[in-house]
Order: structure tokens, then C-alpha cells, then sequence
């Protein structure tokens, strides 16, 4: 079953709309349709990425997460490198 779909309405630049239907009956892309929601589909993506980056500076200027992180990975340092002794037994 697919995603859930909504009619929206935009408005863009006539060229750039010109510009995509050329593109879809070039077969470079199989709609305008499917050409736009894959460019927003990349967008979100790298806002999700820049909201991410933007967390993670923050998290690392906060002196309780940056102590969490340290204590968690010195609890984890015996089962990170006990994969290391096993490689050499293959």
C-alpha cells in the first residue's frame, strides 16, 4: 500500500514548469508531477539532514549530554572491540 496522497495547490515560474514538461515527454522523468515531489522529496531530506547537523551542535555544547556520551561509550568499550578478538579466530 502507498504513502497517502493530498491535492495541493502551487505556483511556480511558467519556464520552470515548461522546462519539466520537456523533461517528462524526454522521458528523463515519467511526470511533472513526479519530477516535482521527487525535488521536495530531496529538499526534505537535506532539511532533515541540516536540522540534525543543528541538534547535534547543540547536544555537544551541553556539558550533561557530553557526559551521558562519554559514560555510555566507556560502558560499551568491552563489547565494541570484542568483535576484534573474533576476527582474527576466522
Amino acid at each position: 500500500m502507498g504513502a497517502k496522497l493530498k491535492n495541493v495547490t502551487f505556483s511556480l515560474p511558467v519556464e520552470l514548469i515548461h522546462k519539466l514538461k520537456g523533461y517528462a515527454q524526454e522521458e528523463y522523468i515519467p511526470s511533472v508531477n513526479a519530477g516535482v515531489r521527487e525535488a521536495i522529496e530531496e529538499y526534505v531530506t537535506k532539511l532533515e539532514k541540516e536540522k540534525l547537523y543543528r541538534e547535534m551542535l547543540k547536544a555537544a555544547d551541553d556539558p550533561l549530554f557530553v557526559r551521558d556520551l562519554a559514560e555510555n561509550m566507556q560502558a560499551f568499550e568491552a563489547s565494541d572491540r570484542e568483535p576484534l578478538g573474533r576476527e582474527e579466530e576466522w
